[in-house]
């Protein structure tokens, strides 16, 4: 069976910097996750078959590893401590770049399950530690999607995703892409209802977006920038993972009813 790529033989895929030292700040923290001593779980072909556009050249190709998520990450024993004990998940994901037939590579898609007792689904953020990266998101009210956003994001971006959204990465470039995402701990990812649908509301094509008319009515894609949240520590010059000195600022991780004004700034006018 041919592997796309293999993270046990891709050094510079596997070895990630965390707070890597600014030469204008000697005072940031240096430290490295070695990826190489973790197994990752790898998302292949056939685990995506049912939402991939290109029909005819799934047909006709392999079943190759995709992308590569590594789960419960952390630099000391100490941090996975306080990780845990708040509830929380460091996860770092790996999609080498790759074209499916005329789709550009992708992660499944999925939502989150509800707060018990709110009716607010569980957020997620996620930071672009290296490449580039579009994150779509979709939002449904009584079976129709009513809101459709990309957002593009680089190197030390942060994007949040709300409340209420179903989401998929992906790496529309020629590099190697590179994220980490916090999340709650024990928060389950809801596949079927993109699976159902064989996909997002939106596939990203090598000519452009296009409509999946299994959704019916879908709104105009809308591209938003990516903005972050100085008073939670989230900005573009810092890594988010040093949050874990710091790991009250993502209650609105776990508890995010309480916390519903922050969203809007990241993803304004929803």
């Amino acid at each position: 069976m041919p592997v796309l790529f293999s993270p046990r033989t891709l050094a510079d895929a596997t070895t990630l910097n965390i707070n890597t030292p600014n030469r204008k700040d000697s005072r940031r923290r240096y430290a490295a996750i070695d990826l190489d001593r973790i197994t990752p779980t790898i998302r292949t072909l056939h685990d995506m078959k049912d939402v991939i556009f290109d029909r005819t050249w799934l047909a006709a190709s392999p079943n190759i590893d995709l992308y590569f998520m590594y789960r419960d990450v952390h630099l000391s024993r100490k941090d996975h401590e306080v990780i845990k004990e708040s509830g929380l998940r460091y996860d770092i994901t790996v999609i080498p770049p790759r074209m499916l037939g005329c789709e550009y590579v992708k992660t499944a898609g999925h939502y989150h399950e509800t707060v018990p007792g709110t009716g607010v689904s569980y957020p997620e953020i996620y930071e672009v530690l290296s490449g580039e990266a579009l994150y779509f998101l979709q939002r449904q009210e009584d079976g129709e999607v009513v809101d459709a956003v990309a957002v593009r994001a680089g190197a030390g971006d942060k994007v949040l995703i709300p409340p209420g959204f179903g989401h998929v990465t992906i790496n529309a470039s020629k590099h190697v892409l590179k994220m980490a995402n916090w999340v709650g701990r024990d928060v389950k990812s809801l596949y079927e209802p993109i699976r159902e649908k064989a996909g997002a509301a939106y596939y990203f094509l090598d000519t452009g977006p296009f409509r999946n008319k299994r959704y019916g009515q879908v709104p105009e894609l809308r591209y938003l920038p990516c903005t972050g949240e100085p008073s939670l520590g989230l900005v573009k010059s810092k890594e988010m993972y040093g949050l874990v000195k710091d790991i009250s600022k993502l209650e609105f991780l776990t508890k995010p009813q309480d916390h519903m004004h922050l969203f809007e700034s990241f993803l304004p006018e929803l």
